[in-house]
């Protein structure tokens, strides 16, 4: 019995919605192609860049590409379909998949045949726009014009369905895909691996780790990434290290991804030594370790308190020119305030900013909840008018450091205010309601303790 595929649909209705889709997305540039007159004043130098930048597709800026495409259009004899492809596969690096879609069908009108690659790259531009069912609409184009899919065709569609979570029908299309004696690549079991890893389905991608070799395609540490990293993130760390050394066997070299996953997995249990041998292993392996890498650490001393280690930690990054993010520097600053060193919270909030790298709203809160803890709630209202001064928008945690901060002072009306004006917002959960119960309870007022 022949399965029902996702691409058997109503053919007529779904090429009419995909002709509206591409209009819709196409109609802010066909004006400027259709429209478009080349200039007589235009010089001969200017006429050499543009085609050369079209011929090269070396462009950085959307409008450079735009000039070189309209520019080209109006040769005679047009490019053929090859430099177009080229041109559009540029953009789709670029992630401009509505102007790819857009210039596509300019192309088109002019009367230049799509060709297999032409075609993947339309479907790949559905897929990236979570548009995977105009993506199906264009491989039964391919049929119709008489052109045989290739393994990226059905991969490109297989990672379609998994970025809108249906792995089912992803799964389902790869086990076709086969049965009509298509041979999946590396890229395709990475897809499906990435994907089954995403939904947590980690056993099945063990499987079909396992089954790859059977089917004639080794992993790759792409693969063992997928896996390594899911496990991590599900505190398997054992499974994971397994799995790590299952692959260095197999010679396959790890690289800065894999020990950022495993230094992430230690870290979270508590193992700051193994995750330290982890550290000195990938630069004996003269693997760099990157800012993820360092933050990663920086933040588990500082949850355990061990400051100064973090310090240094920090001290290193620096002189191996790792430049820090926000990420690093709100573990640091957080490690700091909660081993009650304030000042130099305050000092590295400052060397922060003098590095052009801007406070987030973790940032803020820790300095605002560290603040309100020290009764200080005055200073920290200072911090929240410099907050969104900045641009930065206070959220629930603000308001709850700050009410808190109140409760603590014996201020329980103004925490109220606060406590009022986030249920007016509807932003307040339940530590909200935590926060000024144990207010109420705390200043001895039990005939108000109800905050409704």
């Amino acid at each position: 019995m022949m399965m029902k595929m996702p691409w058997r649909r109503k053919s007529r209705s779904f090429h009419l919605q995909l002709q509206g889709a591409i209009g819709t997305i196409q109609s802010p540039f066909l004006f400027l192609f259709t429209n478009y007159c080349h200039s007589s004043t235009s010089t001969l130098e200017d006429s050499r860049f543009l085609t050369n930048n079209f011929k090269s597709a070396s462009f950085t800026h959307l409008d450079d590409a735009i000039a070189s495409f309209n520019h080209v259009i109006h040769k005679h004899p047009l490019p053929s379909r090859i430099p177009f492809n080229r041109f559009l596969s540029a953009l789709v690096k670029m992630k401009q998949y509505h102007t790819v879609l857009s210039m596509s069908k300019t192309i088109e009108l002019l009367g230049i045949s799509h060709d297999v690659y032409s075609l993947n790259i339309l479907i790949n531009c559905f897929c990236r726009l979570h548009l995977v069912d105009f993506g199906f609409s264009v491989f039964g184009k391919m049929f119709k014009f008489g052109l045989e899919p290739t393994i990226v065709t059905f991969t490109t569609l297989i990672n379609g369905l998994c970025i809108e979570s249906k792995m089912d029908k992803a799964v389902e299309f790869f086990d076709d895909m086969v049965a009509r004696g298509y041979q999946p690549n590396v890229y395709t079991f990475n897809v499906i691996v990435k994907g089954l890893c995403k939904f947590g389905k980690t056993n099945l991608a063990i499987e079909l780790l396992k089954e790859m070799a059977d089917r004639g395609c080794e992993p790759d540490v792409v693969t063992y990434n997928a896996i390594i990293d899911t496990l991590c993130k599900d505190e398997l760390v054992g499974e994971a290290l397994e799995l790590f050394s299952q692959m260095r066997n197999k010679g396959i070299s790890p690289h800065v991804i894999t020990y950022n996953s495993l230094i992430h997995g230690v870290c979270k249990l508590g193992q700051k030594n193994q995750a330290l041998a982890l550290m000195n292993e990938m630069v004996e392996q003269n693997i760099l370790p990157n800012v993820y890498t360092f933050s990663v650490l920086i933040d588990a001393l500082c949850k355990d308190g061990m400051v100064s280690e973090a310090q240094n930690t920090f001290n290193v990054m620096i002189q191996r020119g790792v430049e820090p993010d926000v990420v690093t520097y709100n573990s640091l600053i957080d490690g700091l305030c909660i081993s009650d060193q304030f000042q130099e919270a305050l000092a590295l909030l400052k060397e922060m900013v003098g590095r052009n790298i801007s406070p987030d709203v973790f940032t803020f809160n820790i300095l605002i909840d560290t603040l309100c803890k020290k009764g200080l709630v005055s200073n920290a209202q200072n911090i929240i008018k410099i907050m969104i001064q900045r641009g930065v928008e206070p959220n629930v945690v603000t308001y709850n450091s700050l009410m808190d901060g109140y409760c603590l002072c014996k201020q329980i009306d103004k925490a109220r205010k606060v406590f009022d004006l986030m249920v007016t917002n509807e932003i307040a959960d339940i530590f909200s309601y935590s926060i000024l119960i144990n207010g109420y309870c705390t200043c001895k007022d039990m005939t108000t303790t109800s905050p409704f």
